[in-house]
């Protein structure tokens, strides 16, 4: 088996209509942390020491994140990983966000909630 060339994940892109608004949303539901924000976008940092971090890019005439059809049952194309699944679930519903129940399949547990513009966004552990 070859080395892998890649270690990671850099940033996750996620169409908005508005950056500064969606910013506000991210770092007040989900308690993301500004890097900084500008007219077509806002970088934000998921957590303290993740590398990974979130661009909120405003797209005109905005439609939510929508996967393609597929036998494999995914319909979101982020999963971000929670500390602990039911604490996370609940949170986002003590927030008033639209969020899916817990599924599973085998050992994972995952669900789907969404955020200010309607992009589908998961939850894995």
């Amino acid at each position: 088996m070859s080395k892998p060339i890649l270690k990671g994940m850099e940033g996750i892109f996620i169409p908005v209509k508005d950056p500064e608004l969606s910013a506000k949303w991210y770092e007040k539901k989900l308690g993301f942390t500004v890097i900084y924000i500008e007219v077509d976008a806002a970088v934000m940092k998921i957590a303290e020491h993740s590398q990974t971090v979130v661009c909120l890019v405003k797209t005109p005439n905005h439609q939510p994140m929508k996967f393609p059809d597929n036998n494999f049952g995914v319909g979101k194309y982020y999963n971000f990983i929670p500390q602990d699944i039911e604490e996370a679930h609940r949170l986002l519903v003590e927030k008033d966000i639209k969020v899916n129940p817990i599924s599973e399949e085998g050992t994972t547990r995952f669900f789907t909630f969404y955020d200010l513009d309607g992009n589908p966004l998961g939850v894995c552990q």
